[in-house]
């Protein structure tokens, strides 16, 4: 994974796949997160970030939507 970050362009994005996510974050692969917030609970499901990954992320913006979603920008 790292061969394909270091290609021309240097980006790669996902958007809702969670094994991929999960793949990247294990070899330090995510330098940003854009996250929506949803304001309800559904008590179990998908995790986002797995309990084997450890991370930091500093929080770049949060935008607030009138729906009650929040748009959260982090980055590595």
């Amino acid at each position: 994974m790292q061969a394909l970050k270091a290609e021309p362009g240097g980006r790669i994005v996902t958007d809702g796949s969670s094994q991929l996510v999960h793949a990247l974050l294990a070899h330090d692969l995510v330098d940003e997160l854009h996250l929506l917030v949803y304001p309800l609970t559904l008590g179990n499901g998908k995790r986002l970030f797995s309990g084997d990954v450890h991370k930091t992320f500093r929080l770049v913006s949060a935008t607030p939507y009138s729906s009650g979603v929040v748009g959260l920008h982090y980055a590595h």
